[in-house]
């Protein structure tokens, strides 16, 4: 290892208890993004942009009015005028002749302010007689003008190579003109679940089996996160089903559930060392979830292990399976970070750093009372994950932590 490696808390196993940023770091370290493709706008959401959007033109890219009234020069009613009307300028369609002294131009919202005109009198404050329009004086300071570029200029960067499209972000880019745009290829993301213990939903479960609810809940993420998922065939407790599920599957990232750990039915990187299986990480000193780990196979395919526990998977597919799918996408992979008060005073945390699984409610956030990894209802009732610092004192009520959220939407 090199001298800047990142630290273990085990000297003998410098892979074993790494920390969560060391072992997040180790894992982005071994991806890069991914090629680019150029996809229809309509077909954009949830993509992380290849190139920069910029602006090809000023927008709005005329002076226009903010109001349905009268474009006048402002030197015509210091005080109460009657003006000529000389035309009409609408949305799509303006007057073209300059303004001259004494004379209104009927306009309407969103319309180009005619040449010479530099105020619109709001239609409440004047009274149409014919060919003449009686008006108030203009208010003080308001033009009720967009200016040109005042939403934004030529040239100006609108979107940042690796931000994701979203509705907001693709009506900006719609804005700029753009009917297609450089997107990274969605990562194709295969899930593997292991466990002669585990038995597809709508089957019938044999007395000692329990439904696979892990792969469903990483099948979403992936998709929301801009990855496409591929589930594979579920595989027992047996070397072989495992190789054969893995060994000729393309994918960017190959995610594997259960069989992480040190049991004696705990197979996969039994099996996936006879596919060239080196790890980057060992295990990660972080709970629920100390059994994840990474590595990449012979032939360069990255592995994620997760636990097969849900809540364990779940923790750990927001700090670790997150950032991958992001970083493939040339993607922020950072977690977003919240700091709000704790609702409730907590212990003094032991060795490892721990994600408890929280909700917020008026007086800050209060962690479930049962952390036990298998509960799936509690994850379902979750708001944010809270995190609590290996060795960390007790916290008072208050006191400010650290929060990813979920997205609940």
């Amino acid at each position: 290892m090199s001298s800047n490696a990142p630290l273990s808390a085990d000297p003998k196993h410098p892979l074993r208890g790494l920390s969560v940023e060391d072992a997040r770091a180790r894992m982005l370290a071994c991806v890069s993004p991914l090629a680019a493709e150029t996809i229809a706008l309509t077909d954009a959401d949830g993509r992380a942009v290849a190139e920069s959007v910029s602006a090809t033109r000023d927008q709005p890219p005329f002076d226009a009015s903010a109001m349905d009234g009268w474009a006048v020069r402002r030197a015509d009613v210091a005080g109460p005028a009657i003006l000529a009307i000389v035309g009409e300028a609408a949305a799509g369609r303006g007057y073209e002749p300059a303004l001259g002294p004494g004379e209104a131009v009927r306009i309407f919202t969103g319309a180009p302010v005619p040449a010479g005109a530099d105020t619109v009198i709001i239609q409440e404050e004047a009274e149409r007689a014919g060919d003449v329009v009686r008006l108030g004086p203009a208010a003080e300071g308001r033009s009720n003008i967009r200016p040109r570029g005042g939403d934004f200029r030529t040239g100006a960067t609108l979107i940042e190579a690796g931000q994701r499209l979203d509705p907001w972000r693709l009506s900006l880019a719609a804005a700029a003109g753009m009917a297609a745009v450089s997107v990274r290829r969605r990562p194709r993301i295969a899930l593997l679940a292991t466990g002669e213990e585990l038995t597809a939903p709508g089957s019938i479960p044999g007395p000692f089996q329990i439904f696979e609810s892990g792969g469903p809940g990483l099948a979403a993420m992936i998709t929301r996160w801009g990855g496409a998922p591929l589930r594979l065939a579920a595989a027992g407790d047996s070397i072989d089903a495992i190789i054969a599920s893995i060994a000729d599957v393309e994918a960017d990232l190959i995610v594997t559930v259960g069989g992480a750990s040190v049991g004696d039915h705990d197979l996969v990187k039994p099996a996936l060392t006879r596919l060239g299986l080196a790890l980057d990480v060992e295990t990660v000193n972080v709970r629920p979830g100390k059994p994840t780990w990474f590595g990449r196979l012979g032939d360069g395919r990255r592995v994620l292990g997760l636990p097969g526990n849900p809540a364990s998977a779940f923790v750990c597919a927001e700090l670790f399976l997150r950032s991958l799918v992001l970083a493939l996408q040339g993607a922020e992979p950072a977690p977003r970070l919240l700091r709000l008060p704790l609702a409730q005073a907590l212990p003094a945390n032991g060795p490892r750093e721990h994600w408890m699984r929280a909700r917020l409610g008026p007086d800050g956030v209060t962690p479930f009372d049962d952390q036990d990894s298998s509960l799936v209802t509690v994850f379902a009732a979750t708001d944010v994950l809270l995190r609590r610092q290996a060795n960390a004192t007790a916290a008072r009520a208050g006191e400010a932590v650290d929060l990813i959220p979920l997205d609940r939407s």
